[in-house]
Parts: C-alpha cells; sequence; structure tokens
C-alpha cells in the first residue's frame, strides 16, 4: 500500500491579509502539521490548485518558504486562482510540461499518478476551468504510455455536476469533452478534484471522483444558489488517498 497526503484550495494570502477573517496560511500550516504527524510514511503529497488567493508572487513566495522543509515529496498543479508565470518564478523546479502548463506524471508503487492543469487564465466566465487540445492531448499521451499501470487523476476544476449552481457555473466548462477523452482508457481508478470547498463523491463516465475541502474556508451546504462566494468557518481538511492492490481508498481528514 502506498499513501497520498492531498490538499486542495490552500488560497496563501499575502502577509496580513485573510479571508472571512482566517489567515489561509496558519491554516494550511496546521493541516500540514498534523498530516505529517499522523502519516509520516505517506509517499508523496498532492496539492491540487488555488494554491494561492489572487497569483501573487509574494503569495507564491510564502508557499515556497512553508515547503522548504516538507520530508515528503511535493506534487502541484493549478486552479483558477493560481497564475502561470507567477508559480514558475516561485517553483522552478516543479516540473511543467513542453508547453509551459503545470501538469505532470509520477509513479507511486505500481500506480501512476497524473496531475492535469485546468486553468484557464482567459476565461469568459471568470474562475471557470477548461482544457484546451493541447492538454487533451497530452493527458491522451500519459495514459498511452501505461495503459496497463493503475492511475489516479487529480485536477482542480472537477469533472462533474455536484449541485452547488454557482461553482458548477465556474466548473470545468468542456467537462464531456474530459470524459469522452477518459473513456479512450481502461487504466482509470479514481479521480480527486477540488475547487469547491466542500466533500463530495461522485462519478465521472463511470470513474469514482472525490472533491475534497480546503483547509481555510469550506462552502456552505446550500444547494442551488447561484452564488459562488459562500464562504463559512469550517474546520479545515485534507484528504489520505490510499493505493491498494485492490482498488483506490479516499479518506478525508478534519483538523479542528
Amino acid at each position: 500500500m502506498h499513501k497520498l497526503l492531498v490538499f486542495t484550495d490552500i488560497h496563501i494570502t499575502a502577509p496580513g491579509e485573510t479571508i472571512i477573517g482566517l489567515d489561509p496560511l496558519e491554516r494550511f500550516g496546521r493541516c500540514l502539521d498534523h498530516a505529517l504527524a499522523h502519516h509520516p510514511d505517506a509517499a508523496r503529497i498532492v496539492i491540487t490548485g488555488d494554491l494561492t488567493h489572487t497569483g501573487a508572487a509574494a503569495e507564491y513566495s510564502r508557499l515556497h518558504t512553508a515547503l522548504a522543509d516538507c520530508p515528503v515529496p511535493v506534487a502541484m498543479t493549478l486552479g483558477n486562482h493560481d497564475r502561470r508565470a507567477a508559480f514558475r518564478a516561485a517553483f522552478g523546479d516543479v516540473p511543467v510540461d513542453p508547453a509551459g502548463f503545470v501538469q505532470s506524471v509520477h509513479e507511486a508503487g505500481n500506480h501512476r499518478l497524473i496531475l492535469l492543469d485546468t486553468a484557464d487564465e482567459e476565461a469568459e466566465i471568470v474562475h471557470s476551468g477548461r482544457l484546451c487540445a493541447a492538454r487533451l492531448d497530452w493527458l491522451d499521451d500519459a495514459l498511452d504510455a501505461a495503459p496497463d499501470a493503475p492511475t489516479v487523476l487529480f485536477l482542480h476544476h472537477p469533472p462533474i455536476v455536484t449541485g452547488f449552481s454557482g461553482m458548477d457555473r465556474i466548473g470545468l466548462t468542456n467537462r464531456d469533452e474530459l470524459i469522452a477523452r477518459l473513456s479512450r482508457h481502461t487504466q482509470l481508478r479514481q479521480i480527486v478534484a477540488g475547487h469547491v470547498h466542500r466533500t463530495i463523491f461522485g462519478s465521472a463516465g463511470g470513474i469514482p471522483t472525490a472533491i475534497l475541502k480546503s483547509p481555510c474556508h469550506q462552502m456552505p451546504m446550500i444547494l442551488n444558489d447561484t452564488g459562488h462566494s459562500l464562504s463559512v468557518d469550517e474546520p479545515g481538511a485534507y484528504g489520505i488517498v490510499l493505493l491498494t492492490d485492490d482498488g483506490v481508498i479516499v479518506h478525508t481528514q478534519d483538523v479542528p
């Protein structure tokens, strides 16, 4: 068995700035400390986007410092609050694909981990995500490279409709196109996403899909609301993904 620790929507702000009165860096640090203390055997940490709140250089610098002494390898991709140029300037050692998208492939035992960049910096619907043809082709190539390896896909925008109307409006705008690509392959075992700031489980084209909460602020449990900026102070959380010979298991851990 291999264990992954998954964080999403950490929303690091500039010094002194908060979100609904919460300090995202303090909340992330609390969750990271909890995860490392209780799961020192983790093979990797995965962070699925919205690393920062505005994509500013100072925010990425604070995150870089927070992760500098992390004893577990960290893999990251971007979300709608991120900016690629500022991220690459701060994290020059993080893999990107040849086109500059922050997406990569990793191995954990006999499993493969694919991180897919869904950020759309020129989105017509602000904060929505989209996968261009280049990224979909990259994904096809990554899956074709190891058709027999059980694979987990990590991305920021979920490829499913969640029932949170406002968040679904700023979701992955071409989710059907992604699912059509995934349906060509048989090795996908699990999809893990963020963006909604709520724990949600579903299925994307028959592939189990888990959406995880933020270490900082959460979406209140109000379905069918058209807003996408609703936030509530509930316990932060992170995910624990177990890769086993029998399948992929997803846990979520609240941190008071």
